[in-house]
């Protein structure tokens, strides 16, 4: 692992510690941890939430719940289900299933091994529907930061072909209805030319992160056929010179897009994550009425 990866895993470690201490998983919530995923035991394994009240005998709401996956973010090389079970439980409480799970971390496990694991975390999802309270009809992906770019990316293998035969990849028989961003970085080709082969792009993407070739043209391929993106971002955030010009973008490709920027300059990156921060909710309220716009009742 790269030093500038070392120190930022340390950061990381010590202010999430210290943002989750204390808290709970609050009682009206079901959740149920460590399902394996994949053949990985140590990062093929996820969570699932979902509000106890939407499935109580004479709830208005069905026996299925339409389900978000969350994608946590930590520049590829951290971050696990543990450090968004609190955010995943607040989404749940919106009146979704949330699926919360870990994902290969490089730099043991270069790119696209996150892409692989979000498909196999679908995959499991499609055949757990009977068991779990996941309508396929309606799926979300959510990410932050590095999240963001991997959800990012799963949306361009979801709706264009060309891409998706490119990466090698099968269409999943679900329907992704909209896709949340947060505080994200969409453009792999734009993060090497500013890092160049180091840092965290040599941990993920290698000494030589071209070998990739045509999988590193995500958002070359982003089509009208691409879902409606929730995109924000806050004041304070590092990335936040990512998000207009995403949004425009996606604007300009016809995709339906809203995007909103919160809080002040004290509003750091991925604040939508830390349950005490005064703008979490509104931000996290916001994304879920967008998400909730695009339900489909059929």
């Amino acid at each position: 692992m790269s030093l500038a990866s070392r120190i930022f895993v340390s950061k990381c470690t010590k202010s999430d510690a210290k943002r989750d201490a204390g808290l709970e998983i609050p009682e009206d919530i079901e959740y149920i941890r460590d399902l394996r995923y994949g053949k990985n035991k140590m990062y093929n394994i996820l969570d699932i939430c979902w509000p106890k009240k939407a499935l109580e005998e004479g709830a208005e709401s069905s026996a299925k719940l339409p389900v978000i996956i969350s994608i946590h973010g930590g520049g590829y090389v951290y971050g696990s289900k543990e450090v968004y079970q609190f955010y995943s439980a607040s989404l749940a409480e919106k009146g979704f299933a949330v699926i919360n799970f870990n994902y290969r971390l490089a730099p043991k496990y270069k790119f696209p091994a996150p892409i692989e694991d979000l498909n196999a975390v679908i995959v499991w999802m499609m055949k757990n529907s009977d068991i779990y309270p996941f309508d396929t009809e309606n799926v979300f992906l959510v990410g932050d930061s590095a999240g963001a770019q991997i959800a990012c990316q799963y949306g361009v293998i979801y709706s264009d072909r060309e891409y998706r035969k490119i990466m090698g990849f099968r269409k999943p028989k679900i329907n992704i209805r909209a896709l949340g961003f947060c505080c994200g970085m969409y453009n792999l080709k734009s993060m090497i030319s500013k890092e160049g082969p180091a840092g965290i792009v040599k941990d993920y993407l290698t000494e030589k992160p071209y070998s990739f070739g045509e999988k590193l043209d995500i958002t070359e391929h982003i089509t009208d056929k691409y879902p409606p993106v929730y995109l924000f971002s806050s004041k304070g955030d590092i990335l936040l010179d990512e998000c207009i010009p995403m949004a425009e973008l996606l604007e300009s490709r016809d995709v339906k897009c809203e995007y909103k920027i919160y809080g002040n300059e004290k509003t750091g990156h991925v604040f939508h994550v830390n349950m005490r921060d005064e703008f979490s909710d509104e931000a996290n309220t916001d994304q879920t009425n967008f998400f909730k716009s695009y339900i489909s009742k059929a």
